[in-house]
């Protein structure tokens, strides 16, 4: 594979993506990434530092990305709430090399002040939907407030067995968005 770098950064980002998602997070290789951008291991280093530096900016760039997914659904109501546990669902399903390296603080710089703004940003959108389906400002943030747990915990957990092949989720995009509608109205109150 060959880059050209105008945006030298941008092409390494890329290239992680591409090699994470056909080998995994724990097989990401800086020299292979060095390699297939055809840059110098010094040249990598100029823009990421090392692995976690690179790995931070990823999740940076995943955090901002589902961010913008999940305000691209409406909130109106309580059932909204069911539509911003989709859109999480279908982004990270979209999106596995960046899910793969989102939630895992033991890969990362969480004192990265990008990375912490991003994931910021990230846990406002989800304590929206949660203020949204309780109809009143929720405490916290999606770590600690229990409604919010308790979505993030299914959603997450769900685009994980998908992710992990251990969910089927049909073979076009609307059996895979009635799957998960169907498994995240359970936290919905009833019509």
């Amino acid at each position: 594979m060959h880059y050209h770098h105008g945006d030298l950064r941008r092409a390494l980002l890329d290239a992680a993506v591409e090699a994470i998602g056909r080998d995994g997070v724990d097989r990401l290789s800086i020299r292979g990434l060095a390699r297939a951008t055809e840059v110098s291991h010094t040249a990598f280093r100029h823009h990421f530092g090392d692995r976690a530096g690179l790995l931070t900016a990823l999740a940076a760039q995943g955090y901002a990305s589902m961010t913008s997914a999940l305000g691209a659904v409406a909130i109106t109501g309580p059932k909204s709430f069911l539509d911003v546990g989709i859109a999480y669902v279908e982004w990270a399903l979209d999106h596995p090399a960046h899910f793969q390296v989102m939630f895992r603080p033991d890969l990362v710089d969480e004192e990265d002040p990008v990375l912490s703004e991003a994931l910021d940003k990230l846990a406002g959108a989800l304590m929206l939907g949660a203020a949204d389906f309780a109809g009143q400002d929720q405490p916290g943030n999606p770590r600690t407030n229990p409604l919010a747990l308790a979505a993030w915990s299914l959603t997450h957990g769900f685009a994980t067995l998908a992710l992990a092949g251990n969910i089927a989720t049909g073979d076009t995009p609307e059996e895979r968005v009635e799957l998960i509608r169907s498994v995240l109205r359970h936290l919905t109150p009833p019509d």
